[in-house]
Formats: C-alpha cells, structure tokens, sequence
C-alpha cells in the first residue's frame, strides 16, 4: 500500500478547544471519537464483527480465548474509509464510493495495492460488550460511554434469546438513541429462513428504542456486508455532539502496571489509567486527581476517602501518541502513579480530572428510580410470576452501576419511587447522574431498573 500522507500532528501550544469538533482532521487522525457498543447474547458474532471492521481481536485473556467469550470489555478502534473517484473517463458517471474500515494506526489518505484511493471518513470505537448474563454489570459500564449500538442477532437461533432482551434494555437505560441491527450468520441459513428471521426480529424491536433500526444481513466471518456496515456508520450515526470546553473528566475503565517483574527502579513506569473521556481536554503535563482515590475506615467504622493526585505524561489511543485527547475512544493515560495503585484493573470505576475539579463523593443517595415490569433474560416459558419484577424492600441488597463503578448497596428506607441507599464503596458522582439496578435472584444478578440521583451524603476528603 501506498501511504499519501502520515498522521496529522498535534501541536499543544497551537491548540484551540473551541475550535475542535469529533472530526478535526488532527483529532481523529489520532484518536476515535465515536464509541459503538456491540451488544447481543453470547456467541452471536460481536467480537468477530469487530475483528472484520478494525482487523483487531477484542477477546485477548486467555481465559477467554478458551472460552471463546469476552469477559472484560473489548476495546478496538477502527478508521473507517470512503474511495475516491479516479481516472473517470470524460462523460462516465463517477462509481459509486465504496467504504471499509482498516487499523487505527493507517494513514489517512493511502492507495491499496488494487490503486483504490481511501480517504478517512471517521474514527470509531468498538466497545465489544460481554453477552453473558452474569457480566451485565460490564456491560452497563461500557454502555456509560455508547454513543451508538451495533446489536447483533445470529441467524440460525430464534430471535430473542435471554441475553438480547437485556442488552436492549440497558441501552434504552441510557437512552441509546442510535441503534443498528446486524442480522449475522446468514449464510448458515436459507434465504427464506433468513427473511422470517427478519420479521421476528421487527416484531422483537417493535416499540422499544431500536424501532426505527435498520436490520443489515452479514455474515462476518466472510466479511459479506461489512462494507455496507461501514456505510451505514458514517452516513446515518450522527457526529455526537461533544463538551471540549468543560473541565475535563474521564472514567476510568482500565487501569495496569506495564512494569514487568523485575524491572530496575531506575526503569520504572507510573501507573496507567484506561479509561473514557466524557468530557474536556486533557494534555501531557497536566496535574490530575483521582477520586474516590484510596478508601479506608477509622475505628469507628466511617469511611475516609484521599484523593491520588498525580501528573500525565503519556497519552495514548491504541498505538498512537496524543499531546492531547478529547471526549470518545479509549484513552490510556501515563501518570506518575505508584503502580501498585493501578495494577489489576484497581481504579475501575473512579473518576480522573484535572486537580480540584471533580465532583463529590457519595456514601448514600436518595434516587427516583423506576424497576421493570418484568425480569429480562429469562425464558418466556419460565413462571411468569416469577419473573416479575418485585418492589423494593428496606434491608435488601442491591447491586448498581454508576458510570464505570460496580458497587452493593443496601436499601435504608423506601417510598413509592423514591429509595435511600447505603452504597458498600464510596462513588464519586453527582446530582441527576443515570444509575442501573441489579438484584440478586438464584445465582445471577439480574437488572431490575434505573434510578436518577436526587441528592446524597458526601464524604470530607482527608
């Protein structure tokens, strides 16, 4: 292939945050600002779609490549690509522009080897969510950050099954708004097995959030239709739109100690946070926080919270160095943490912004929430009474996601749609912030509903 041009440069002391847009040709030359969610029931075809599109593989613990599920959430980026016209003959009708997604680190115009030009059209993220319906809380954490959802459906099963009803609702929990059905496998069946599909799958969507979704046959692994996947992407999902301007906040999703064993002191790194930007600019040299930070209890049993305070000095997507990253993508962030503090995934579900700028934290909350009628994921022909949904009750554990933080919480008293809870973690959040709730029902935690923070009671840091 022939590479026209490299990767656009960042240059900080020229950076203008009022001026950038999800698709400044220096920003997603870089970085994916735009996160697409692939949600569905186990083994219908995420992470092999993913794999068609970016070329990368999301599944990467060993214990899930023998198992061949993603348990941890998948992150891949992708450069999808529009062709451009070349050597039309005088009077020919221009083709019509093809479209294919490639790595994140290509270049963003190039010539392929059959003398195609492409030229980027956007920059994405794959959030590759687990479909098991014990790894709904995962799967809620990736769906704080979805801008849009790719909702996969195999062909050759009846349609739903368990885990697609609740991957539907939790995107509707947070008011997913763009929705794309791909109808996979499709050819392991015959067309017209492929045609009456379609129409369970209409009669399944029809009056949820995913309507209006257009419902696209692929086959992934023979990458059949992809292209038109990526058409679809950058014709129809909106370019969210984005706060650049805000103090910059991001949940941290990941985090490790890239250290290996052994490593000399003099060689060591600092700790790496992983995580989505919500909101905001960070740059390399910043002074950051992390809350909640460390958490510990005094003798009497109160909680105490202090914040980790650190600078950055690295920034990346993927393989590509920042100066800068904005809202969209996964972003590693290099600090000067301890790694101790970061290894293992420690600081999941805490929140990194610039020094004193980041919201309160929380032992209790006072939320409206709303429970489902029914229990999602379970089988239809299961006891129907069963599968109600029952009201809260005080004393109950519950377990709640909220942004990328899993936590128990116990519920202190409740009243029609209002409830107090005592979360077993402290959570830095804020008023009117979105929040799922899961209860435990045999030996799975299921979602039973949403709640909104009304108000709380804030920890003092130390």
């Amino acid at each position: 292939m022939n590479s026209m041009s490299q990767l656009a440069v960042q240059d900080l002391s020229a950076l203008d945050q009022t001026t950038l847009t999800p698709i400044t040709p220096e920003v997603i030359s870089r970085q994916a600002t735009i996160n697409i969610g692939t949600i569905g029931h186990v083994a219908h075809g995420k992470s092999t779609v993913v794999k068609a599109i970016a070329g990368v593989q999301t599944v990467r613990f060993q214990k899930e490549l023998e198992r061949n599920i993603t348990i941890k959430l998948g992150y891949a980026n992708a450069k999808i690509y529009r062709s451009e016209p070349s050597g039309v003959e005088a009077g020919a009708a221009p083709a019509r522009p093809k479209y294919a997604g490639f790595g994140s680190s290509m270049a963003d115009r190039f010539t392929d080897d059959n003398g195609v030009s492409w030229a980027l059209q956007r920059h994405v993220s794959f959030v590759d969510c687990p479909g098991h319906d014990v790894l709904m809380a995962t799967m809620l954490n990736g769906a704080a950050v979805m801008d849009a959802a790719l909702l996969l459906v195999a062909g050759n099963e009846p349609c739903p099954q368990p885990q697609t009803s609740e991957h539907l609702a939790a995107v509707e929990i947070m008011r997913l708004q763009n929705i794309i059905i791909l109808q996979n496998k499709v050819d392991l069946i015959k067309p017209d097995a492929a045609k009456a599909q379609r129409e369970q799958v209409k009669q399944f969507v029809a009056g949820t959030i995913a309507n209006e979704a257009p419902i696209i046959p692929i086959a992934a692994v023979l990458k059949y239709n992809i292209d038109v996947v990526c058409e679809y992407i950058v014709r129809n999902i909106p370019i969210p739109r984005r706060d650049f301007v805000s103090r910059p906040k991001l949940i941290i999703i990941r985090s490790f100690d890239v250290n290996k064993p052994g490593e000399e002191v003099e060689n060591l790194h600092g700790g790496v946070a992983g995580g989505s930007i919500l909101q905001g600019v960070l740059r390399i040299g910043d002074e950051i926080e992390v809350r909640p930070g460390i958490c510990t209890k005094d003798k009497d049993g109160n909680v105490q919270c202090m914040s980790i305070f650190s600078r950055i000095v690295s920034l990346k997507a993927e393989n590509n160095e920042l100066q800068y990253a904005v809202p969209g993508g996964l972003i590693g962030v290099g600090t000067l943490m301890d790694p101790t503090l970061t290894r293992s995934d420690r600081l999941v579900g805490q929140v990194l912004g610039l020094k004193g700028s980041l919201p309160d934290i929380y032992t209790e909350l006072e939320i409206n929430f709303y429970l489902l009628r029914r229990l999602l994921g379970v089988k239809t022909s299961e006891d129907s009474k069963a599968s109600k949904v029952q009201k809260l009750t005080k004393a109950e554990v519950l377990m709640i996601n909220i942004g990328s933080t899993t936590t128990g919480a116990k519920v202190i008293a409740v009243k029609d749609d209002l409830a107090k809870i005592l979360l077993t973690q402290p959570v830095c959040t804020q008023v009117k912030e979105k929040i799922a709730l899961s209860r435990r029902i045999g030996k799975h935690w299921r979602l039973i509903g949403w709640g909104e923070i009304r108000r709380g009671v804030k920890i003092n840091l130390t």
